[in-house]
């Protein structure tokens, strides 16, 4: 599959909004009546779409990379990207967002994230962790927000709009908006339009 959607893309990152792989990323996604995809969105052929019990909307000029995954309940605003080998992944019904990710307008999320609403339950010591059960919780991404490569965001966090979120981070709490935040777990540095001198403080 890989071979094909190089070729089909002329090698090129992305599909060409206008091109044959972006038609058929699209007609692969939109196999699931519970997809929605804004006309002027871009999927390539290489990505997974699937709404499992749940439902996914893409916005305007939207792009979803190949390798990338979108599962579950997922809300991806206008002018967002999400990156090569990204995961998302949101839990529950379309009218139940216990476990809904919402990514908001001009998002950029770079390749190999993880965003997944929900965690393993394991209070109960007498029963293996795989059969307790997952506790969904959102993951909120205002607008105007850039995530780094390899960033971990755990469930029930919300990033607040203009944040920046450093490569590499895990974002365990929420960020309030206009901040810098990196680390594991992730910490604000700074607020952006803010100087660190040369010491870092």
């Amino acid at each position: 599959m890989s071979v094909l959607v190089n070729l089909l893309s002329r090698g090129s990152n992305l599909a060409s909004a206008h091109g044959f792989a972006a038609w058929l990323g699209r007609r692969l996604a939109l196999r699931n009546p519970r997809v929605t995809i804004a006309p002027d969105a871009v999927i390539s052929p290489g990505a997974l779409i699937s709404p499992r019990n749940g439902a996914i909307e893409i916005g305007s000029q939207s792009v979803i990379s190949h390798g990338a995954i979108i599962a579950g309940n997922v809300r991806i605003g206008n002018d967002s990207s999400v990156q090569n080998y990204t995961l998302v992944v949101g839990y529950g019904a379309p009218d139940n967002p216990a476990g809904l990710v919402q990514i908001g307008n001009d998002v950029r999320i770079a390749a190999h994230c993880m965003l997944i609403a929900g965690n393993h339950r394991f209070s109960d010591t007498t029963k293996p962790i795989c059969e307790q059960g997952i506790e969904p919780k959102p993951i909120v991404i205002g607008d105007d927000v850039w995530i780094g490569g390899n960033v971990n965001i755990i469930a029930g966090v919300t990033i607040g709009a203009g944040c920046v979120i450093g490569a590499g981070s895990v974002v365990t709490h929420d960020i309030a908006p206009m901040s810098v935040a990196v680390g594991s777990p992730a910490r604000v540095i700074k607020k952006r339009g803010e100087r660190i001198d040369s010491h870092g403080e």
